[in-house]
């Protein structure tokens, strides 16, 4: 634990002095600074920051999750020459740059809220849901990265793996659910559907936060049915569950990947 700890203070310092990285985190507070200055209501800001956190944070975290091993991929062979473990390197190199990641994103949502004044009970539940969510699929999509990065010695193939994963979760896969609704529109399909919904981390992580808010007009077809059949407060926990769930999965499949692989 120890070597796991070190390798991911390094890892997160080296990502952490990346010019990316203030820009991945000024990025978001001067979005929610607009958001919340020019709408009117607070509610509505965060369902506006929150559409922007569902589609940047999952990009930039695989994006960076590939480059950041490529670019440290040197420095993990002279580890692993060493009386180092494999999943001690992959862990370590892995817990820093989702940790620095994580902690861009929470600094440029959060002094905004603060600043705005969301010291509220519901208000900061809300921030809390938020945070949680998009600090969740930091650590998911990054761990997505590594998967991807390690199977392949070709950096611009696994980016380019990783920008068509992006895409699918992101864009592709609603449209796929809205199909399967209206192809099969005569079945009852809530249990299909709900099956459905929990293999895209990107709705859980919309589910979750949306029913914190308790605005079931804007949650859409998907994160309606979850609250109908979980309600609110089971429901975020359903969420928050199948989204850590979905962490140890793609841990599980990157660290499995990177023992076996001879490098």
């Amino acid at each position: 634990m120890r070597q796991i700890a070190t390798l991911a203070r390094y890892s997160a310092l080296e990502l952490a002095r990346s010019w990316w990285t203030a820009c991945y985190c000024l990025f978001f507070m001067v979005l929610a600074f607009a958001f919340f200055a020019f709408g009117e209501e607070p509610a509505q800001a965060v369902v506006s920051v929150l559409n922007v956190v569902l589609l940047v944070v999952p990009f930039v975290s695989i994006v960076m999750g590939v480059l950041s091993f490529y670019t440290a991929r040197e420095f993990a062979e002279l580890l692993l020459a060493q009386p180092v473990g494999r999943l001690t390197v992959f862990f370590g190199q892995y817990m820093g740059t989702a940790a620095s990641l994580a902690l861009a994103f929470a600094i440029g949502l959060g002094i905004p809220f603060v600043w705005y004044g969301w010291n509220a009970r519901e208000q900061s539940g809300t921030l809390v849901a938020l945070l949680f969510g998009g600090i969740l699929l930091t650590f998911i999509f990054v761990a997505l990265a590594f998967a991807l990065a390690v199977r392949t010695e070709n950096r611009l193939k696994a980016l380019g793996a990783a920008i068509f994963l992006w895409l699918f979760f992101a864009l592709v896969y609603d449209g796929l659910i809205l199909a399967v609704i209206v192809a099969f529109s005569s079945f009852p399909l809530e249990k299909v559907l709900l099956g459905l919904i929990i293999l895209n981390p990107l709705d859980l992580a919309r589910i979750l936060i949306l029913l914190r808010l308790d605005v079931a007009a804007l949650m859409g077809y998907t994160g309606a049915l979850f609250r109908q059949f979980f309600g609110s407060p089971l429901g975020i926990v359903a969420a928050s569950a199948c989204l850590t769930v979905w962490m140890a999965l793609a841990v599980a499949v990157g660290a499995s990947t990177y023992v076996r692989r001879d490098f």
